[in-house]
């Protein structure tokens, strides 16, 4: 039985970091759309977009809600060089359509990480399991685990950021229209490399403080369920 509890807790304490994961990674994309301008600003997007300001962030506003699901396509008419037309060509559409796919698989692994969690913490209350002691160390050894994973990645990807740039979009994406022009695509212009350099490092942080936070609260519940452990079997002695 104690083995049964094992298993549950590290696939409970498991589905909750892929919630931490999913839930922080959105809200570095979504949270604040003023980083979006600081990061145009950084690159000077403008410049290679002929495009104002207000114009960029109204694209962007409409790019982010239609990957979040808050419109139904990518139909988005703006003023470039003076100009009005689309934004978004062709092929723009059809990645971000596989994007959008992505971002929804994500968002219902996190949905499926909680019901699980959920029904997993159920179980073990109900079967009186050591749950709090269980669950708070699983939760800190994969944390641990996860952590020093992220630290060689995150040395890597400043080493080179391009190659495992690529290398994601060739696990991901069965296909290379992911490789944009700059002569002739300006979503590319207005999202460079850079940018998503950046966004790497700022879902890492809002990733690694939601993981830390989780961590004090799983080695403080651990502390207090030791000391409970080894209150009762001093009782039980005595």
């Amino acid at each position: 039985m104690k083995a049964l509890h094992r298993i549950l807790a590290f696939i409970g304490a498991l589905s909750l970091i892929a919630v931490l994961l999913i839930t922080a990674a959105e809200g570095a994309i979504y949270l604040n759309f003023n980083y979006y301008q600081k990061e145009y600003e950084k690159y000077e997007v403008l410049e290679d977009l002929d495009m104002e300001m207000e114009d960029v962030m109204y694209v962007t506003r409409e790019m982010m809600g239609y990957l979040h699901g808050k419109r139904d396509d990518l139909v988005v008419t703006t003023t470039v060089d003076g100009q009005e037309q689309e934004f978004f060509n062709e092929q723009d559409k059809f990645h971000m359509a596989e994007v959008k796919d992505i971002f929804g698989i994500a968002i219902l692994i996190r949905w499926i990480s909680l019901g699980v969690f959920a029904v997993v913490m159920s179980a073990l209350i109900f079967m009186k399991a050591a749950w709090m002691k269980l669950v708070s160390k699983w939760y800190m050894s994969l944390t641990g685990a996860l952590a020093l994973a992220t630290g060689i990645l995150a040395y890597l990807m400043t080493r080179n950021f391009n190659k495992y740039f690529v290398i994601f979009h060739e696990i991901f994406f069965d296909n290379d229209l992911w490789q944009f022009n700059p002569e002739t695509d300006l979503m590319i212009r207005m999202l460079p490399e850079g940018l998503f350099a950046d966004f790497a490092a700022r879902i890492g942080i809002f990733a690694g403080a939601a993981a830390a936070v989780f961590f004090i609260v799983s080695f403080i519940l651990y502390k207090v369920a030791k000391r409970k452990e080894e209150d009762v079997n001093l009782y039980n002695i005595s």
